[in-house]
């Protein structure tokens, strides 16, 4: 047991330095991101134990081992969070960005699919499509100029199939109030529930039975999902 666990021990920390390489490439401002995080629990800790248990050198110890460790587990936090933004930053503006988002960055409460719904073979934008419990959101890849007619008819589709199921709409492309591809998740959030979990399922089953468009897929290469840091054990 003992030798299986140092043979896994490298492989983690080797992974840690290579999301922290990939983070820092296009992040600069990590470095001093994971310091602060390490810092202040830590400083946070010395100052309480001072204050709470002065002279009490078995108390001061323990604050500091907590702050410590508190530290190390907020440095996994923010690394794994400036990884993810990072990979997404690499991979914006290509074809299929939004479906990596969708695929890989969004929580259970979520039915989203790497695959858009609806795309231009000669512009390449595209309409992907999100479930969950505010109901149906739309989501167009592209210059909003040419993504609203798309978003547009998909609307129109949803509302004739599912009259009763609230459809939001979302932009992601190269125009200065577009959403960018981290804040998808967050965006999602903050639209008002409106359905039930069975209701959700109902709907994205209802929808996917319509049909789906194929031959498209997510941007080669990185993987958002691959990209967090390992959770501490």
């Amino acid at each position: 047991m003992a030798r299986s666990k140092s043979e896994k021990e490298p492989g983690r920390i080797k992974q840690m330095w290579q999301v922290f390489q990939m983070t820092r490439r296009s992040d600069p401002g990590i470095v001093w991101y994971l310091i602060l995080s390490f810092l202040v629990p830590v400083a946070v800790s010395i100052v309480l134990s001072v204050w709470l248990t002065p002279g009490n050198v078995i108390s001061i110890i323990l604050f500091v081992v907590t702050g410590v460790l508190a530290g190390v587990l907020l440095v996994l936090v923010v690394l794994g969070r400036r990884a993810e933004r990072a990979a997404y930053t690499q991979i914006s503006g290509q074809p299929g960005a939004v479906g990596a988002v969708l695929k890989n960055g969004l929580r259970r409460s979520w039915i989203g699919n790497e695959e858009p719904i609806g795309f231009s073979p000669k512009t390449k934008d595209a309409v992907y499509r999100a479930v969950g419990r505010p109901g149906v959101v739309l989501i167009g890849e592209g210059p909003r100029s040419r993504t609203q007619p798309m978003l547009d008819k998909e609307r129109a589709n949803i509302v004739r199939l599912l009259p009763n199921v609230p459809v939001h709409l979302l932009y992601v492309g190269p125009d200065v109030e577009a959403l960018p591809l981290h804040k998808i998740p967050a965006a999602l959030r903050k639209f008002p529930r409106k359905l039930t979990k069975a209701e959700v399922m109902q709907v994205d089953k209802r929808l996917t039975s319509v049909g789906k468009v194929k031959g498209f897929r997510i941007p080669a290469g990185i993987d958002p999902q691959r990209l967090r840091a390992p959770r501490p054990r």
